[in-house]
């Protein structure tokens, strides 16, 4: 029970500061950190919208793999994703990590009505929180951004969600 009350705690705060951040003009770039399938991504917070405990979702026949299913948000569908599915990540969850896990959904100002599944939030960060930064690799998906590096060496992905949302594959959820 504990760990649902920090969770929710957790979900308040960065909703918080998700709305601040909005608010602001920022130098620096702003991002939410998750884990999805065990790798660092980061999401821009002007490219996100709310962020809610994953309480499940109403699967939809005939579409992808990644395609987790449908959920509401204050009365609004979106579809959830999974990008790690999507991304061919190795994927093995436990109740355990569904437990911890989160959807977080794009910003509505995109014109999309989709989320992504995350595993696990690792809070936010800025720019002044890594030591290094180089492009993308070139074999990379287009809505992938810079690849950062923090100053314990741990490498973290930028998902440009903008691009994500109007990625063909995205947007084709048919099988």
């Amino acid at each position: 029970m504990a760990q649902r009350e920090d969770l929710r705690e957790l979900q308040t705060r960065l909703a918080d500061r998700l709305s601040q951040a909005r608010n602001q003009t920022a130098v620096g770039a702003s991002w939410l950190a998750v884990k999805i399938s065990g790798k660092n991504f980061l999401l821009p917070l002007s490219q996100s919208g709310e962020v809610l405990g994953w309480s499940g979702v109403e699967p939809v026949p005939y579409t992808k793999p990644w395609m987790l299913g449908v959920t509401s948000i204050r009365g609004i569908l979106l579809t959830v994703v999974d990008l790690a599915r999507m991304l061919g990540l190795p994927v093995s969850r436990s109740e355990q990590v569904f437990a911890g896990a989160s959807v977080v959904a794009l910003n509505p100002m995109m014109g999309v009505n989709a989320a992504v599944f995350v595993e696990q939030l690792e809070g936010l960060r800025g720019s002044n929180d890594f030591s290094q930064s180089k492009d993308k690799p070139a074999d990379a998906p287009e809505f992938f951004g810079a690849l950062y590096t923090s100053a314990s060496g741990e490498q973290w992905q930028e998902l440009n969600l903008q691009l994500l949302a109007n990625a063909p594959d995205f947007l084709d959820i048919t099988v």
